[in-house]
């Protein structure tokens, strides 16, 4: 029970880092050998390897939105009695971002984090609405 506490604390804490543009505390979550899948649908997208590459993709990120308001619907954590930091959890979510280009979307979707050790090893996002995603990328 308490691992499932800490897991969803450290969830919500990492997509609020990403509201307020804190890529350092955001990334000290990770770890060194870290993997980042994002929807391919888009030019950023695919798999990330690394946490210096992630950092960078994620940096990439906020210059393309500016603004953005994460809200977290619901944290599932698949271990309630795991100890030691090791659990897979789901982040269901919703965000309202304003691209560089100042237009506004709303997007839904949900990812899952593996940690080992407390620091996530693979980050994968799965979009509600890719087609919804490319606009809010610029692309077509």
């Amino acid at each position: 029970m308490i691992g499932t506490i800490l897991a969803k604390k450290a969830v919500h804490s990492g997509f609020m880092n990403l509201n307020k543009g804190d890529i350092k505390a955001f990334i000290k979550a990770w770890a060194e050998n870290a993997v980042f899948i994002y929807p391919s649908v888009v030019s950023a997208g695919g798999t990330i390897k690394g946490k210096e590459d992630i950092k960078r993709w994620f940096e990439n990120w906020m210059k393309q939105f500016p603004k953005r308001n994460f809200v977290l619907n619901n944290v599932c954590v698949e271990n309630v009695c795991a100890f030691g930091g090791t659990n897979v959890i789901a982040a269901e979510w919703g965000i309202k971002i304003t691209n560089k280009d100042g237009k506004d979307f709303e997007i839904s979707g949900v990812t899952t984090i593996a940690l080992r050790k407390g620091k996530a090893v693979r980050v994968c996002d799965y979009i509600s609405d890719t087609e919804l995603l490319k606009k809010a990328w610029g692309e077509k």
